[in-house]
């Protein structure tokens, strides 16, 4: 088996770790921006808003969120435009891309708790299911969780159960590697795939996404599995660099297999270049700190900081330090706005 083939399954097969609703924070296995402050939902409706008023998006554009988890982003950037705008909850519609049945359900249950019938979601199960004229898109960490292949010295990883073992590229995966110089790392698959489908199905858009990576390849193996806050990385329980440390504490791909998240660094010369093929132009590439600053978290920080008391401003920061912090998520994520016009 291919090893894309083996996370294909370990993350969307049948019980795999996608399928079903994951926490995702203090008793999740990771920590998400969106985890971490509801004002990164907030600077990104800022974002929304601005687009809105330069008219480069209609005032009845639709958000869509794709990858939303249970909905806490797209619920966050709802509560900021009632704060920052409220006349365009009139006319603005919402929506997200998810194709898991149960998480699905989840969301439509979440925005009807939250926002009765004030709000009305629409959850799309396929991009072949969206025709739309316009839309503000936003994904948090959708990325890094794509299939990807291994690949050493002009191999790449197969997986026999759950022994790994390196063997000859095919041609494609060869023929991408030589593209974006990678000589050892993961290569991600559907890239292209998936910018092809979003520029058919809308017309015009802009869409905002952050992920962690690199603008380029960086010649060494990122892939990981995170559980419970720890960190392994995924050769460490493999017979090519095992640990027994880890062995001793039961820690093996077959105990972690379906149960916790694998996943890898994003190349975003790669990601870029996918979205250049199918007629989608980068209209900026920059760290998580530098977007977050430009799309306005620090006015909203000022805004809370008149509006509220102490105590609630001061925790709000530190939550928001996490975000823009470069020794946390600031350097480490990037963000990427692409647009079709």
């Amino acid at each position: 088996m291919r090893f894309s083939e083996f996370m294909q399954e370990w993350l969307y097969g049948e019980d795999g770790y996608y399928g079903k609703y994951k926490e995702i924070g203090k008793q999740g296995d990771f920590y998400t921006a969106v985890s971490s402050s509801m004002f990164f939902g907030g600077s990104i409706a800022k974002r929304l808003i601005s687009l809105v008023e330069e008219g480069f998006l209609p005032k009845d554009t639709t958000i869509l969120e794709i990858g939303a988890h249970k909905g806490y982003l797209l619920a966050d950037i709802v509560q900021f435009i009632f704060t920052l705008k409220p006349s365009l909850l009139d006319t603005l519609r919402f929506a997200t891309l998810e194709k898991q049945e149960g998480v699905a359900k989840m969301q439509k249950e979440y925005f009807k708790n939250s926002f009765g019938d004030k709000i009305e979601l629409k959850v799309f199960r396929d991009f072949n299911e969206i025709s739309l004229s316009s839309s503000f898109v936003v994904a948090n960490e959708i990325f890094d969780a794509f299939a990807c292949e291994a690949v050493k010295e002009g191999k790449m990883l197969y997986m026999d159960g759950f022994e790994p073992y390196f063997d000859e590229q095919d041609s494609s995966v060869k023929e991408m590697c030589e593209r974006y110089s990678i000589q050892k790392g993961e290569v991600a698959l559907g890239y292209e795939a998936f910018a092809k489908d979003l520029s058919k199905s809308i017309d015009r858009f802009e869409f905002v996404t952050f992920d962690y990576g690199d603008k380029d390849a960086r010649s060494d193996f990122s892939l990981r599995i995170y559980d419970k806050h720890r960190v392994y990385p995924f050769f460490s329980l493999t017979k090519f660099a095992k640990d027994e440390t880890l062995e001793k504490e039961g820690k093996s791909l077959e105990t972690l297999y379906k149960k916790s998240d694998i996943t890898y660094d994003v190349n975003f010369t790669h990601l870029i270049e996918a979205f250049k093929q199918n007629g989608v132009h980068t209209h900026s590439y920059q760290t998580q700190l530098k977007a977050l600053v430009e799309f306005g978290i620090i006015e909203l920080l000022e805004m809370l900081r008149k509006n509220s008391d102490e105590k609630t401003y001061l925790n709000e920061l530190n939550k928001v330090k996490q975000l823009i912090d470069p020794s946390f998520m600031g350097e480490r994520f990037k963000c990427v706005v692409f647009r079709k016009v």
